[in-house]
């Protein structure tokens, strides 16, 4: 980690007080975050951040902006394009830089956005909307795409359907800039998936699920023609695993340690957060505790670079809390008096341009011709 200067970014609805993005400083070595900034974005639901760290994306109304981040970590708006859709929910870059990858909770939709080497976005690559339904007696009953992620070897997109509890397998077709579906992981009824991640080792698939208050831990392999997935292990994010009121309770965020070691995950409702293990050689999880957070539905996570301190933005509460780890005690301790922010819904953490290893998008020649 060394001297690395770290910023985070608040994304936030904008229909209160709330501009869009808050940007903090991140005192690493205490686990605070320092408040520095606003930006102006409508309603910022996520964000992510270029793979040469030069650019961050938010979602806003009218589709997906794109900012220059300085040395210092702020932000000077470059472009903004529209998706063909309604307003995004969650953002995901690929892993050499040329596409820009939009989820769409609202109408079921995932786009691909093709991303200049200048940092600008460019057109609309692709967009395929799901179909299918749900329970019909639910709310979930037609296609929510929450969240979209290509595999650690960029040959697959993974998009999560919380709507229709699949998960659709897409091979990322880069001659056509095209999205070919090549299997679905189908999910029990009304589990809701939310947000899939991958061990730090790429071996390993982790399914967090919003109304079955659980995660899934699947082994992955792309050698083949085809992707594999195959379930390993259920474990539930709930303090009380069969609790009469644990209907009311929703699965949230999730979010990997720097270190690859542990998985953090927070659940809505009993407004916890859930620590796990990562074994190492299976990928299996064991939970080390589930405890409070201090505050009202914890949407999204974030842990420190250090891996020794999380903060917590809870949407309900208009707050992030943060918290020192203690991996001995397997306890959590709040280090800092809660921040004040509006409608928080996603929390990243990256360090500033400069102490990234440069990565540059393919050329926009080479991207364009085919």
């Amino acid at each position: 980690m060394g001297n690395k200067k770290y910023v985070a970014y608040v994304g936030t609805y904008t229909y209160g007080t709330s501009k869009g993005i808050q940007v903090y400083d991140v005192d690493v070595e205490n686990g605070k975050l320092i408040e520095r900034s606003e930006v102006n974005v409508s309603n910022a639901s996520h964000t992510a951040v270029s793979k040469n760290g030069k650019y961050l994306y938010s979602i806003e109304d009218e589709g997906v902006a794109v900012f220059k981040r300085d040395e210092n970590g702020d932000l000077v708006r470059i472009n903004s394009v529209g998706i063909d859709g309604m307003r995004g929910c969650f953002l995901a870059t690929d892993v050499d830089g040329r596409y820009l990858y939009v989820a769409g909770y609202h109408d079921g939709k995932v786009t691909v956005v093709h991303t200049h080497k200048d940092g600008s976005l460019g057109r609309i690559m692709d967009g395929v909307f799901h179909k299918g339904l749900g329970s019909v007696a639910e709310r979930n009953f037609r296609p929510h795409v929450n969240c979209v992620r290509p595999t650690p070897d960029n040959k697959y997109l993974c998009a999560v359907d919380n709507g229709i509890d699949q998960v659709k397998i897409y091979r990322i077709n880069k001659r056509r800039h095209k999205l070919e579906l090549v299997d679905i992981l189908r999910c029990p009824r009304e589990s809701g998936p939310r947000i899939i991640r991958f061990s730090a080792d790429g071996k390993y698939a982790y399914i967090l699920f919003e109304l079955s208050n659980e995660i899934k831990v699947y082994s992955y392999d792309g050698s083949g023609n085809n992707p594999e997935f195959e379930l390993l292990q259920s474990v539930s994010t709930l303090s009380k695993q069969h609790d009469k009121d644990a209907i009311h309770n929703a699965a949230s965020g999730l979010a990997l340690a720097p270190d690859g070691k542990h998985l953090f995950c927070t659940t809505a409702g009993e407004n916890t957060v859930s620590m796990y293990e990562i074994d190492a050689e299976t990928g299996l999880l064991e939970k080390k505790f589930t405890l409070p957070i201090s505050g009202d539905y914890p949407k999204d996570i974030v842990i420190f670079p250090d891996n020794q301190h999380i903060a917590v933005a809870n949407h309900a509460s208009n707050t992030i809390t943060t918290f020192k780890v203690d991996y001995e005690k397997n306890i959590i301790v709040m280090n800092d008096k809660p921040h004040k922010i509006e409608t928080p819904n996603s929390i990243h953490m990256w360090p500033v341009p400069q102490d990234f290893d440069a990565v540059e998008p393919l050329a926009d020649a080479e991207d364009e011709q085919e």
